[in-house]
Order: C-alpha cells, then structure tokens, then sequence
C-alpha cells in the first residue's frame, strides 16, 4: 500500500486491478500478493524505471541474481505506451505478460481493450486464451482506492 502512495504521488492518478493471491512460481515459498497499476506520465522509460527501482529499494527490496526468489516489492515496467524496447535497463512489452497469470489477469482486467504491442491482440483476449496453470492464483477483492 505504501509503495502506491508513493506511485500516486508521483504520477498523480492510479488505475489499479484487484489483489491476487498466487501460489510462488519457480521455487517454494510464501505466497505472493499481485496487481497492476496503470498511470500516464511525460518521463522517459529510463526515468520511470529508475523510480521504480527506487521505490522498491526504500520500501526493503534487496535485489538477488536470482529470478525466482521471495522479495519484499517487486515493481515491473510492463509497458510504454505501444512501444516495443529492448535495452540493458528494460524491456516493454515485458516478457512476463505472456508467459505469467499472475501478470496477464490483472492486466487484462484494467486494459481489456487495449492491444499487446507485439501480438496485436488485446489482454482480454490473451487471457482468454491464455494455456499455462491459471488455477494457483485467485483473486482475492478490488484493490481500494487511495
């Protein structure tokens, strides 16, 4: 919740998914508690990568050469706009929309319409049709808003 204040702080209005509750993915853990936000900003990707590595270094966040790993916040830059970018500092569209329901429900469920920029087809329908495990997340209430 802290680390949305500090998103709405910083690119003002927020369009949040509801909370999912899903089992870890890749290794034994704890649960891990997901949604998407949504906001519009004039800052480049650069810049809104380095806030929101910042933002999860404030709120404990100790980056591991792990991919799969507990953490205490995990904030991904999803996408840009329509932009397709592949640099050494980040990926949009990320791969895990594609790949993870942990990523594409929420997705779909605050931007249904709008089209993955690679595959053209829009979240709704991904998750439509989406084939991987879907059974180890659920969703847990609409997010509140702040």
């Amino acid at each position: 919740m802290s680390a949305l204040r500090v998103l709405q702080h910083k690119f003002g209005e927020l369009q949040n998914s509801s909370l999912y509750e899903s089992t870890a993915v890749g290794f034994s853990g704890d649960a891990f508690y997901n949604l998407v936000t949504g906001f519009y900003s004039q800052e480049s990707i650069n810049d809104i990568n380095l806030h929101l590595k910042q933002i999860e270094a404030d709120h404990g966040r100790v980056q591991s050469k792990e991919k799969f790993s507990s953490r205490s916040l995990d904030l991904d830059l999803l996408l840009y706009d329509q932009e397709i970018i592949q640099s050494k500092s980040v990926s949009v569209p990320h791969a895990d929309i594609l790949a993870y329901a942990f990523v594409l429900e929420p997705l779909a469920e605050i931007a249904s319409e709008q089209k993955h920029p690679v595959t053209q087809c829009s979240y709704a329908d991904l998750w439509q049709n989406f084939t991987e495990e879907k059974s180890v997340q659920q969703r847990k209430i609409p997010f509140p808003l702040l």
